[in-house]
Formats: structure tokens, C-alpha cells, sequence
């Protein structure tokens, strides 16, 4: 009897160790998913009263059955320029994503036959003092780093223009796939800016040093061409019928997320570490991933299917 006793003390004792554990791991995973608190000055209480008072359009998202998701710009009568409760909202979705458990892939595309044309200029002028543009600029850096951690493949469909933070946008995804007669275009210098959202980090990361000063010094437009020869872009689509492109990112995204969910995730993640983690902490996080999918549903069936090495 005491050592059944002790037992089960031990595996309560051991099941509430773990429960902690994960319980920091989960606490220390959504700290790292925002680049800005408090300490860092940010108070995004306060620019999200701010943000909040500039309202229009909107950000839908869609989740398919297959997995794929698809989140929606939607402003036409602006050209889907981010008003102040649309940066809201993207944080929402953002959060909708990160707890969607079955998704897989991701695309963002704008309404209208356009990408997105930045910020609306009404919410620019209201908060440009410093403060509040340091807010502004700290809320939507920790967005679109959530964002582009997402454990989906994510791809921008670009379609007309995506100029200034939409330029930036486009880089927060893991791909982009530009239509016929598309642009790309950090305008940000004629602005007297610098991008803002964390699109110049990201973009250095994508094309290179040399090429992302090119593009940031001259605000030069790239079209679907130059996006192919820079690696800005994946593809140039056949159509710009928005619908049809709609589908045509879908078919290729479908060829990178075909698989259990727990697979694609998982592969998400390392390529994650791998390019944001110096190597000893990637490696041990590809451990980590690894360890969630051996002797999987996924990995056992695979046995199953290929017994013997051909």
C-alpha cells in the first residue's frame, strides 16, 4: 500500500511539474512573440485608444477546410490603406491565427484588385507626434513579427500596388506572388521615412543588403519582372482577375501544405528557428519540434506505407 501511495504522490507531483513547465514555456513563447513592452516604453493601451478612434474598412479572414486560410484587406475605397481599427483588427486575426490548431497555410490579398497602399494618411496626420508614432511603430512591428511566426506557410498575393507599409506587409509573409502589371514599392523616402513596421529588416533578410539599399534609397517600383530576379517574388501569376488569382495562389500553396497539419507546423517552426535563433538554440529547438512528430500519427503511417528503403 505505501509504495502504491508513493507512486501515485510521485505522479501527481510529477504530472504538476509538467503542467508548470508548459505553463512558463507558454508564458515565455507569447513574451517572445512581442518585441516591445512596457519596459521598452511602449504603451499600447494608450495607441490602441488612439488607433481606435480612425475608423473604416476592415480585415476578414477565412478558414478553409483544407487547411488554408485567407485574410482579407479590406478597404477598396482607399486602397485598402490600414486605418486605425484596421491595425486593430489585424491584431485580432493575428491572434485568431496563432490559436487556430489546424491551419497550415495562409494568404493575404487586398479587395479590389489591389494589395494595400499603406496607412490612411487621416491616421498618419492625428498621430504624428513622436510618442505616438513610436507607439504606432512598435504595435505593428509586434504584429507582423506574430505574423510572420505563424506556425502556416503564409504568402502575399499581389495584386495592383502594395506601396509603403503595404510593401511592408508583403515581407512579413513567407512568399510573395505578384499578378500581371503588379508593383512592390518602399516608398517610405519620399514620406521623409524609413519603414517602420520592420520591413527594412525583413527585406534584407529576403533580397540582400545591397539590393534592399537599392530599393529603400531609390523608393523604386518592382515590378513582377525584377521581384523574379531580386527573389522579392516567388511567381507572376497567369491572370489578374482577382478571382482567378485567388485561386491560382491557393493551387500553389496547396503543393507546400499536402500533409497532416502537425507535419507543416512543425516545418514552420525549425525553418523559424533556423533563421531568427543563433544555432545552438535552433538546433535545440529542432530537437524539441522533432520530438512532437516522432512516432507521430504522420511518421507511423509513413512506416506503414514504406517498410523498406527502395
Amino acid at each position: 500500500m505505501p509504495s502504491t501511495v508513493t507512486e501515485m504522490a510521485a505522479s501527481l507531483w510529477k504530472n504538476l511539474l509538467q503542467t508548470t513547465k508548459d505553463r512558463i514555456l507558454q508564458i515565455l513563447q507569447q513574451r517572445r512573440a512581442s518585441l516591445y513592452i512596457g519596459a521598452h516604453g511602449y504603451e499600447e493601451e494608450l495607441i490602441k485608444k488612439k488607433l481606435q478612434q480612425f475608423a473604416g474598412g476592415s480585415i476578414n479572414l477565412s478558414k478553409e477546410d483544407s487547411g488554408i486560410g485567407i485574410l482579407t484587406l479590406n478597404n477598396p475605397k482607399l486602397m485598402n490603406a490600414f486605418t486605425g481599427t484596421m491595425m486593430l483588427e489585424l491584431q485580432e486575426r493575428v491572434t485568431e491565427l496563432e490559436n487556430w490548431k489546424d491551419g497550415k497555410g495562409l494568404i493575404i490579398y487586398g479587395a479590389g484588385n489591389t494589395f494595400c497602399s499603406g496607412s490612411d494618411l487621416n491616421a498618419v496626420k492625428a498621430i504624428s507626434n513622436s510618442q505616438d508614432g513610436m507607439n504606432m511603430c512598435m504595435f505593428m512591428q509586434n504584429t507582423l513579427t506574430r505574423l510572420m511566426r505563424l506556425p502556416l506557410i503564409s504568402v502575399a498575393l499581389v495584386q495592383g500596388k502594395a506601396v509603403g507599409g503595404g510593401a511592408e506587409l508583403t515581407t512579413a509573409c513567407d512568399f510573395r506572388l505578384m499578378t500581371p502589371g503588379s508593383e512592390i514599392r518602399f516608398v517610405h523616402k519620399h514620406m521623409g521615412l524609413v519603414p517602420g513596421w520592420g520591413g527594412a529588416a525583413r527585406l534584407v533578410r529576403i533580397v540582400g543588403s545591397g539590393a534592399a539599399l537599392r530599393l529603400l534609397s531609390g523608393a523604386a517600383r518592382v515590378d513582377p519582372e525584377r521581384a523574379l530576379r531580386l527573389g522579392l517574388s516567388e511567381q507572376t501569376l497567369s491572370s489578374s482577375d482577382e478571382t482567378a488569382a485567388l485561386e491560382e495562389a491557393q493551387a500553389w500553396l496547396s503543393q507546400y501544405t499536402e500533409g497532416p497539419a502537425s507535419v507543416i507546423r512543425a516545418v514552420k517552426k525549425v525553418v523559424t528557428a533556423g533563421r531568427e535563433l543563433p544555432v545552438e538554440a535552433a538546433l535545440r529547438t529542432e530537437k524539441d519540434v522533432f520530438g512532437t512528430v516522432w512516432g507521430g500519427p504522420a511518421n507511423l503511417q509513413a512506416l506503414v506505407r514504406r517498410p523498406k528503403h527502395k
